[in-house]
């Protein structure tokens, strides 16, 4: 057993509800085999667990892992493709990278920074955008398994309208995804997703494919685009005779509490209407809503129907893993959207970046919180002294005002220590905390 001191912040109620942050400045955390055993005032903890060891982490914050709803590892190369949008940035960056994974030498290096890049970010629990090619995806389960984290990924799937290396058959998708389940699926950490790339680049029968796959392959997750360009929606309803775009999925019976679909900047309200009576949450994605010029997400609307919601960091067409960049990026995408918007606290943020994942994911029950019974899923942001987060927190006037400060001034360079499951992990810089 270890007993962690810090000031911890977390939210474990649902802020667009009614909740609240919750705030301890002197905590104590007792965690036996990565499982949060105890939670209280750290001296009451110390008295009733005088030989336990003690890491002191009061020097920073403590706050639950990040968990990331939507992120593509083959693009993790190409972040900072700006000025174009959605259909030329696939063209001319993402998917000329996306190709290259065919070599499963030069896959496995993109699988090791982009897992790294997780790290960095505090991002602990992430639903990763696969890649086309089995031997790739392989590697990206196996980094993820080395390194220790939650990550749900899969075989990406189309058969229509991209380069010819990026297609494949209903057959052979239904195919490789079984045998790429069968090796990984509930190992350790890891779950599989059926991951069609988008209905533009997916047929019918495609998508019935991936229905078949994720009836035969029990706890699957599904996930895709949706509504994210309005060039593309158009595109989309020709190829499917006018149908909406959420409709070319729930049609083969794809939208459930298990699927979350990326983007949706540009919803029909009979279309959250169907998001909210499956249970399918959406992954908010703000700085690839801005850097491509695709919309404002509306937020509002979404809460409203009662759909939930995620954050997440969309490498490469967002601007970095960091999700304090991405709540920064939603609230100020709120803000924009005037009296349509819906003003955020930091408490919101936070929830994007942690709870609200966890629940789009399946997780409420593990991580996302820092409570008894979960597992130990945390990050310690721990700025170095006369860094602007730094003094931004010397001078907090509140736990509410620090979080807020964090989700503005901090940056990768801001996570100290990185934990899943109790197991400290590190990339890029880190810091050892005290033992005491």
């Amino acid at each position: 057993m270890t007993l962690f001191r810090a000031s911890v912040l977390d939210t474990p109620a649902n802020p667009f509800t009614g909740g609240r942050l919750r705030s301890d400045e002197d905590c104590g955390l007792l965690v036996e085999q990565g499982v949060i055993t105890a939670r209280g005032p750290f001296e009451t903890l110390r008295t009733a667990h005088p030989d336990e060891p003690v890491l002191d982490l009061r020097e920073g914050i403590l706050l639950p892992g990040m968990v990331d709803t939507h992120v593509h590892f083959p693009q993790v190369r190409i972040i900072g493709g700006l000025g174009l949008p959605l259909l030329d940035w696939l063209d001319q960056c993402a998917l000329p990278e996306e190709m290259r994974l065919a070599d499963v030498d030069h896959a496995r290096g993109v699988a090791h920074d982009f897992v790294s890049g997780l790290v960095d970010a505090g991002t602990t629990t992430a639903l990763v955008f696969g890649a086309h090619f089995a031997g790739a995806v392989d590697t990206m389960f196996e980094a993820a398994d080395q390194w220790g984290l939650r990550v749900t990924t899969g075989l990406v799937t189309s058969d229509r309208l991209l380069p010819e290396p990026l297609l494949t058959t209903p057959e052979r998708a239904r195919a490789e995804s079984r045998e790429l389940a069968g090796r990984w699926h509930g190992k350790g950490r890891l779950r599989y997703a059926v991951t069609p790339r988008f209905s533009l680049s997916a047929s019918d029968a495609l998508l019935e494919s991936c229905a078949q796959t994720v009836a035969e392959v029990p706890g699957a997750f599904f996930t895709s685009h949706v509504n994210e360009n309005v060039h593309e929606i158009r595109e989309v309803a020709s190829l499917f005779d006018g149908a909406a775009y959420v409709d070319t999925y729930d049609r083969h019976g794809l939208l459930t509490p298990r699927s979350v679909l990326a983007h949706d900047v540009h919803p029909t309200d009979r279309e959250l209407a169907t998001l909210a009576g499956r249970g399918t949450a959406v992954a908010h994605c703000p700085t690839s809503n801005a850097a491509l010029g695709s919309g404002l997400f509306p937020l509002r609307r979404h809460v409203e129907a009662g759909v939930r919601v995620a954050l997440g960091s969309d490498v490469g067409a967002g601007t970095g893993f960091s999700l304090f960049k991405e709540g920064l990026q939603a609230y100020f995408a709120q803000q924009l959207l005037g009296e349509q918007g819906l003003p955020l606290t930091s408490a919101h943020l936070l929830w994007l970046s942690t709870a609200a994942g966890a629940d789009a994911l399946g997780l409420a029950d593990e991580v996302g919180v820092l409570s008894v019974g979960r597992q130990f899923d945390a990050i310690w942001v721990l700025p170095e002294p006369g860094d602007p987060l730094a003094v931004g927190l010397a001078n907090a006037a509140s736990a509410d005002d620090a979080l807020s400060k964090v989700f503005a001034l901090g940056t990768t360079s801001d996570v100290g220590g990185v934990w899943v499951g109790g197991d400290q992990t590190a990339a890029g810089r880190w810091r050892r905390p005290r033992h005491r």
